[in-house]
């Protein structure tokens, strides 16, 4: 027969259990909050810095303008940047990315090409650190709602590989944010740019509301504005050097951003992950409580049974 105590014991403690699971999901689902909130801040600019370059493409030929990350030369070595998170309970988020990067880094062994990596994440770097991987660079304890500081000091280590010709191309592999349940790993090439990877295209805003007691998401689609300089328009430098001020600010425009997506990814999984935890924890202490009312009415039974037969024994 099951003890009594052992069940009541084990339903106070998934009891527990759930309260954390719970109140993890919400702290997750204000980051979230917060993280929507940064990129709206962040995206006058980011609007702003992508019609300057458009109006300069139109001024000019990007292909004419001699400028070091515009430079394409043949690739030798790959610098791979992989962002991943740098705490656990997330679902299969770390994971997914790891395994992106790791299958990349394949590609470019089976075509001769080296690679070394940026780790950004104490996930990835306990993963890759365990393989005798080579890492170039790695960034642990960054704060979970990115920052244009560190997306910075992030892209300074990048230009540098780059610059040096340690690296000849960079390529970041990163979690787009679909939605709150589904997120995809992608590879992006950040170096060297591109004259159509400049050219400023519509976006999507998501944000985090509730509705009936849940979270859900809602997207708002942003028209990109192009605007082309007038023709009679007098620059006190030559656009070959504005370009060349401004195209760092666009690299660390699109990493920021890359960050921002992979931060509110790895809060999603975690919002869903701790979400089942604290469902699954429920459904146990039905399936708990179930158990301890029937091992209760079998000890009552038998404590009755044995009065009876105790009675009848002594008539």
């Amino acid at each position: 027969m099951p003890n009594l105590k052992s069940i009541r014991d084990r339903i106070q403690s998934v009891k527990n259990t759930r309260k954390i699971t719970e109140a993890m999901r919400l702290v997750a689902a204000a980051k979230v909050r917060r993280a929507q909130e940064q990129v709206t801040a962040t995206r006058p600019f980011a609007d702003r810095l992508a019609r300057v370059l458009y109006g300069l493409q139109n001024r000019l030929q990007f292909e004419e303008a001699d400028l070091p990350l515009l430079r394409q030369r043949e690739v030798g070595t790959v610098g791979i940047l992989v962002i991943t998170g740098d705490r656990g309970l997330c679902g299969a988020y770390n994971t997914n990315v790891i395994r992106r990067a790791e299958n990349r880094a394949k590609e470019l062994q089976k075509d001769g090409i080296d690679y070394k990596y940026v780790l950004v994440g104490r996930k990835s770097l306990q993963y890759f650190q365990r393989r005798d991987q080579p890492i170039s660079a790695n960034y642990t304890g960054l704060e979970q709602i990115p920052t244009a500081a560190e997306a910075s000091m992030i892209a300074d280590e990048l230009l540098s590989l780059f610059l040096s010709e340690s690296v000849d191309r960079v390529e970041l592999v990163y979690t787009k944010f679909v939605s709150l349940i589904s997120s995809r790993p992608v590879i992006q090439t950040l170096l060297p740019l591109t004259a159509q990877g400049l050219e400023v295209q519509d976006d999507e805003i998501f944000r985090l509301t509730t509705r009936g007691g849940d979270f859900e998401v809602t997207r708002e689609k942003v028209t990109a504005t192009q605007r082309t300089f007038p023709r009679d328009m007098i620059f006190e430098q030559d656009p070959v050097q504005i370009l060349d001020a401004l195209l760092p600010l666009y690299l660390n425009n699109q990493l920021l951003r890359a960050l921002q997506e992979s931060a509110a990814s790895e809060l999603a999984a975690r919002m869903t992950a701790m979400n089942n935890a604290s469902d699954n924890a429920s459904d146990l202490v039905k399936s708990l409580t179930l158990s301890y009312n029937k091992a209760r009415q079998a000890a009552i039974t038998q404590e009755i049974l044995e009065v009876v037969g105790g009675a009848e024994a002594l008539g």
